[in-house]
This record gives C-alpha cells, structure tokens and sequence, in this order.
C-alpha cells in the first residue's frame, strides 16, 4: 500500500462512518476532564456565578459521563437500534467478557503502580460483566430500567456503604478490587440509560435533541434540588437521609445519580449535535482522544507514576504532584500524541489489543462448539 493509500486508510478510520464522531468527542472530554479531576486542586464549591470554580464541574461527572458512554459502546457494538441474536449475540457476549477480565485486570496493575487515584476500570469491568445480561433488551425497557435504578439503588446504597466489611483490612482490599468508589450497584444506571439511547439510535437527529432536553432537566432537577435543600457534607455523613439527599461529587446520593446522569445525557447530546456542523474538524484532536480512551487513560496514570517516584521519590505523594503544575503537560502530550498515533498509525494499542484478544476468545469458543457438535 502506497504511503498516501495508507494515510487515506488512518484518516478514513477516525472519520468514516464506523465512528461516530460526538461519541468520540464525548469520550475524548470524558477523559481529559478525569486528568484534570486527578491532576487538578479543585474547590469543591461550584459556582455558576464564579467562573473561577467552574473547573469542579469534572469533579465526580467526568467518570460518570464515562461509565454513561461505555453503555453506549456496548449498544453500539451489540447491534445498536437492532440488538443482536443468536451466534451473533453469543460471539458478542463472549468478547464482552473477555473485554471485561482484562479491564479488571489491567485496572488492578494500574492499582499496584502507587498512583494515588481510585481507578476507575475494576468498576469499568463489572459493568460489563453486567451488560453482559442486558445486550437483548430494546431502546424503551432499557430507559425504563435506568430510571427505576436511578431512583432506587442511591437508597440501598446508603446502607450498603455502612456496612462494617468496608472498616476492615480485607473490605479495603476488597473496595479496590471492585472499584466501589464507583459501585457497580448503583453506577449500573448510567451504563443501562448509555445502552438505551444507543438502543434508541443516537445516530438520529431526535434522539440526539431528547438527550440534550431531558439531560439538561435532570441536571437542573438534580442540581436544583440540591441547591435548595440538599445535606451539608457534615450531615451526610451523620444520617442516612443526609447521605442520600445530596449531589456531592462521588457522595452516590439520589441527587447526584440524578443531577450528574443528566449532565451525561447532555453533554453526549451536545457532542452529538456539535458534530453535525464545520466544528466536527475543529474537534478532531479531541475525537482522537476519545478514540483511544483506555490508552490515554492508562498511559497519564504509567507516566504520573514514573515522574512522581523519580522527582518525588514517592509515586503516591499526591500534593506534591500537583504541585508540579502537571496538568497542561500531559493534556497537551496526550492530545498531540493521540492524535499522531491516529492518523498515522490507527487504532490506539491497548484497545486493539483488548480488541484482538476477546476475537481470539470468542473464535475459540466457536469452534468448541463446532467440534463438540
């Protein structure tokens, strides 16, 4: 293949009709706004009349907006608006679980470097584990069930966190392992509202319009309410009706579920509608970022690692990372370097990979079960 053809062949991956470009863009803001929830000092108190503390908006959003599009991922390699049957669905089923072990396992190695983040991929990988048994359900039960879940799992959540197990050695092991500063129990909701909408086409003009609609009146319900008459973070933490009437950042209160699962829907909207017009070039850097999630993802957390134990000495000291004003440096290399590896290379590493490795499995399987007829 000639260079040019070769070019041509990158450009029309990241810009074909394989990719939906605002899932790209959503995915790609989702990413760079947890670097700058890590990286960031950020003041918890919000302000829409301060421009200031406008940052906090990643705080505790950016990840929900990602388990929010890894449902979206998953409706949409799972048949989209037609879901999946028969071999075709069992293939799909068995490379969502391969997908999922070693999601669980490359966030445990992530675990391991010291990084002081509460990695978000043992949660990641449950939730797929968990789409596992959702894949043949349409567009309206699926929104149904997100819905209900929404409403209901922030209450038994409460109690769940009070548990004793999570005050002993093997519960904090155990907390890591499973990713529960993002329970699977309640986060469930935001990847079944993503697999529904990929159920109801997000490729269409009025799905697109709803989500932004509907997100922005569940974000200012959510947000609303908890202005109004939402706990003081003290109270949270001293009744079960102050944990769950709240929309802290990360609390899992019935607010937060509702106000920042709104905020998902509509920035995915958004990113949808923006990507209709001239600005889709604009974005490009940005799609590519979220074209390759779980390498930049992975790749800030090996190079936080690196740097901290070399200058620092201690790859968990967090203040003093921070400190080195990192942010700007590696959203910049990350952004440039994406893009590059994009349109010169294609695919980023891990996901093809990870890609590679659940087709492996999945022809495995087949042919098992061919031989075994």
């Amino acid at each position: 293949m000639s260079e040019r053809g070769w070019l041509a062949g990158r450009w029309a991956r990241l810009n074909g009709p394989q990719r939906i470009a605002g899932v790209d863009l959503a995915r790609g803001l989702a990413v760079l706004g947890m670097f700058a929830a890590h990286l960031l000092w950020i003041d918890d108190s919000f302000e829409w009349t301060d421009a200031a503390t406008w940052v906090a908006v990643v705080d505790g959003r950016s990840s929900i907006l990602f388990a929010t599009l890894a449902g979206v991922s998953i409706g949409l390699v799972t048949g989209a608006r037609t879901p999946l049957r028969g071999s075709a669905l069992k293939t799909a089923r068995v490379r969502l679980a391969v997908r999922a072990l070693l999601l669980w396992l490359l966030g445990l190695l992530l675990i391991l470097t010291g990084v002081p983040v509460y990695v978000i991929l043992p949660a990641y990988a449950l939730l797929f584990f968990l789409a596992i048994l959702l894949v043949r359900l349409g567009a309206r039960t699926l929104l149904s069930l997100s819905a209900l879940l929404a409403l209901v799992m922030p209450v038994v959540q409460v109690a769940l966190d009070e548990l004793p197990l999570w005050n002993t050695m093997s519960g904090s092991t155990l907390s890591l392992a499973i990713g529960w500063h993002y329970p699977f129990t309640t986060w469930i909701a935001f990847l079944v509202a993503g697999l529904g909408v990929a159920r109801a086409g997000i490729q269409r003009l009025s799905v697109q319009l709803w989500m932004l609609g509907a997100g922005v009146a569940l974000a200012v319900v959510g947000y609303g309410a908890d202005a109004a008459t939402g706990a003081a973070e003290a109270d949270e933490r001293s009744s079960y009706l102050g944990a769950l009437w709240t929309a802290r950042p990360h609390s899992t209160g019935l607010l937060e579920v509702v106000g920042s699962g709104g905020f998902a829907l509509a920035v995915i909207g958004a990113a949808l509608l923006l990507c209709r017009t001239v600005l889709v070039w604009i974005v490009l850097p940005l799609r590519a970022v979220g074209a390759m999630p779980l390498t930049a993802y992975t790749a800030q957390l090996l190079v936080w690692a690196a740097i901290a134990s070399d200058v620092l000495g201690d790859a968990g000291d967090l203040a003093g990372f921070r400190d080195l004003q990192p942010f700007w440096p590696l959203t910049l290399t990350t952004v440039a370097l994406c893009t590059a590896w994009a349109l010169l290379v294609g695919r980023g590493p891990l996901e093809w990979a990870i890609d590679r490795a659940a087709r492996w499995a999945a022809r495995r399987v087949d042919a098992q079960e061919r031989s075994a007829v």
